[in-house]
C-alpha cells in the first residue's frame, strides 16, 4: 500500500456524511409584532429581516436560509396578518397568506403575552384554509406564568390540530434549538436549494433599503406613520473597494418631510449613520450612503412602488 493510500485509509481520513440532505421552506406566520423578524434573525444566525418597535415593518415576504444538521431550512419571514384598511394592507396580508401556502410547513408564531386576542383568533380560522403540516410557537414565555402558556397552548390547539407546540423566547434564544432539530429532522428528504453559504434570497439593494427603513422606524416610531417608503437608486462600486448608494425616502406629505430631516438635517444624518455602520458590517467595505427625502403624495397607490417592495398591487 502507498504513503497516500495509507493516508487516506487510516484514523485520520475525514469521515463522509452519507445521511441523505432534507431541505424545505417554513412559513412564519402570526398577528403583528409577535417576533418573527427576531426569531429568523436568530435562525439564520444574521440579519435579513428588519425589526423595530412599530408593528407591520415587515412588508413581503423575506427568505432566511439556515443549515441545521443535515438540513437547509428556508424561513419565509411573512408580514404580519392583521386586519387591512388600506390598498398596502391588503397587499401585505395577501402576501403573507401566500407565502403559507406555498409552504412545505406552518409556523405559527404567538406573543404568549397578547395570547391569541386581536388577530390571533383570526388567524387560527384562516389556517384551516391551508392544509400543510402547522406547528404553534408560542413567543416570550419568560414574561408569562407556565400555568398561562400550558392554557393558551391547549385553547390553540383545540381549534387547529397542531403536529407539535414549542415554547420559546426569540430575543434570548430558549427553546429554539429544539424548533430546529424538529425542523431538520420533519423536512422532506432532498438536495438544498441554495449554496451553504447563502443566509437570503433577498437583493442586497433591497436589504439596504430595508437597513435604513428600520434605523428610519427606531428614529421616528412615535411621530412618523407607515407613509414612507425608502428605494436604493444607485449602487457604484468605487475603484478603492467602497461603494456609494444612494436612496430615497419616500414620503406622503411636507409636513412628514420636515419630520425626517429634523432641525438642521439632524434626524436624517443620524439615521444615515446607523444604516451606513450596519451596511458596512454586512458587506464587509466602506460605505458612502447618501439619503434624500422626497415627497410623493399616495405612493400607497403606485404600482411601481408595490413592485419595488415585492408585493402584487391589489386593484380596487
Amino acid at each position: 500500500m502507498t504513503d497516500i493510500e495509507d493516508t487516506a485509509a487510516g484514523d485520520g481520513a475525514p469521515e463522509i456524511d452519507t445521511r441523505p440532505t432534507h431541505s424545505g421552506f417554513v412559513a412564519l406566520i402570526g398577528p403583528t409584532n409577535a417576533g418573527k423578524s427576531t426569531l429568523v434573525n436568530r435562525f439564520v444566525g444574521a440579519k435579513v429581516s428588519i425589526v423595530s418597535h412599530k408593528v407591520q415593518t415587515t412588508r413581503a415576504v423575506v427568505r432566511g436560509i439556515a443549515i441545521h444538521d443535515n438540513a437547509q431550512i428556508v424561513f419565509m419571514d411573512t408580514p404580519g396578518i392583521f386586519k387591512p384598511r388600506r390598498r398596502l394592507d391588503r397587499a401585505m396580508v395577501t402576501s403573507a397568506w401566500g407565502g403559507a401556502k406555498d409552504a412545505d410547513l406552518i409556523m405559527l408564531l404567538i406573543d404568549s403575552e397578547r395570547g391569541l386576542r386581536g388577530d390571533g383568533d383570526a388567524i387560527l380560522e384562516g389556517l384551516k384554509e391551508v392544509f400543510q403540516p402547522k406547528i404553534l410557537v408560542l413567543n416570550k414565555i419568560d414574561q408569562v406564568k407556565r400555568e398561562d402558556l400550558f392554557e393558551l397552548a391547549r385553547v390553540a390547539n383545540e381549534k387547529i390540530n397542531f403536529t407539535k407546540t414549542f415554547m420559546i423566547s426569540a430575543e434570548n434564544g430558549s427553546g429554539c434549538d429544539d424548533v430546529m432539530d424538529y425542523l431538520a429532522k420533519t423536512l422532506p428528504e432532498g438536495p438544498w436549494y441554495y449554496p451553504e453559504d447563502q443566509i437570503s434570497d433577498l437583493p442586497i439593494r433591497q436589504l439596504a433599503a430595508e437597513i435604513t427603513r428600520e434605523k428610519l422606524f427606531l428614529r421616528l416610531h412615535q411621530e412618523l406613520p407607515y407613509s414612507s417608503h425608502v428605494e436604493t437608486e444607485k449602487w457604484e462600486e468605487r475603484k478603492d473597494g467602497s461603494v456609494r448608494i444612494e436612496q430615497v425616502i419616500y414620503v406622503e406629505r411636507d409636513s412628514q418631510k420636515k419630520i425626517t430631516l429634523g432641525k438642521g438635517g439632524e434626524t436624517i444624518k443620524a439615521i444615515s449613520t446607523a444604516s451606513r455602520k450596519e451596511l458596512s458590517e454586512i458587506l464587509d467595505q466602506p460605505v458612502h450612503l447618501f439619503l434624500f427625502v422626497k415627497v410623493r403624495e399616495n405612493w400607497g397607490d403606485d404600482p411601481a412602488r408595490f413592485r419595488e417592495m415585492g408585493l402584487d398591487f391589489p386593484k380596487g
